[in-house]
């Protein structure tokens, strides 16, 4: 059985923050979809990029815009790389510039599509990966992170959040940049997903986003919803695996 623990720390933090999380089995990751499939993962993207604009109030720069501004805000409550961004914010500032997150592959323009229209941000990993439990919370720095896309080790630094396992970082500065040693591959078949929310008044949103995103991988992608919860300060943790 596998876990997924917000440790006191991050509470200490994030008193009112709520964690959606979805883990998921048989995925496919290099489904073929039908004509008329690709057809309709298209159109849910391009209304997502379409509704993500309702977000952002052109007259603001970006990160003054509530959505954005709310995690510029969180980032600052605990260390972090220089330049470290939400990964909400990368998506939010292509659609602004108006260039539209177009589409790579299944599951990731699902993923992509229900970030965007609800503005908030989402991290995929490889369950099967993780040694021992998940755990999100404060680090003492130093602890083993090797980053998707690099040969060296970039650990993180005391008292940055992470997301952690028996055998180091998996995500640095909460849900910023994800580490290779559980990266999602087209063998990836077992999934843990994570959306975060740190407005209070957007709990809503944050439920109707989990149980879309859980209903088109399961449409899409033959997906089987293993475990469905919103994480919170008063049920800090679920079972992701039994």
């Amino acid at each position: 059985m596998k876990k997924f623990i917000a440790d006191p720390s991050f509470w200490s933090l994030f008193p009112q923050a709520a964690i959606g999380v979805l883990t998921v089995r048989d995925v496919d990751e290099a489904a073929k979809l039908t004509g008329e499939q690709a057809a309709e993962v298209a159109a849910l993207l391009k209304s997502a990029n379409a509704a993500a604009m309702g977000y952002l109030e052109k007259t603001l720069p970006l990160s003054q815009n509530r959505v954005v501004a709310v995690w510029r805000e969180a980032y600052q409550r605990f260390p972090t790389k220089k330049g470290a961004r939400c990964s909400i914010e990368a998506l939010l500032k292509r659609v602004s510039k108006g260039e539209p997150v177009g589409a790579i592959a299944p599951t990731v323009d699902i993923t992509n599509a229900v970030s965007l229209k609800y503005a908030l941000p989402i991290g995929v990993e490889n369950m099967a990966a993780f040694q021992g439990d998940l755990h999100l919370g404060v680090m003492a720095g130093g602890e083993d992170f090797l980053p998707i896309g690099s040969a060296e080790q970039d650990p993180p630094r005391p008292g940055e959040l992470a997301y952690y396992d028996n055998a180091g970082v998996v995500c640095r500065c909460w849900n910023w940049r994800d580490g290779q040693r559980t990266s999602v591959t087209d063998s990836t078949s077992s999934e843990f997903i994570a959306m975060e929310c740190v407005d209070p008044d957007r709990l809503s949103e944050l439920q109707r986003a989990l149980d879309e995103l859980a209903e088109l991988l399961e449409r899409y992608v033959g997906a089987a919803v293993v475990a469905k919860q919103i994480v919170t300060a008063g049920t800090p943790e679920m079972v992701i695996e039994p």
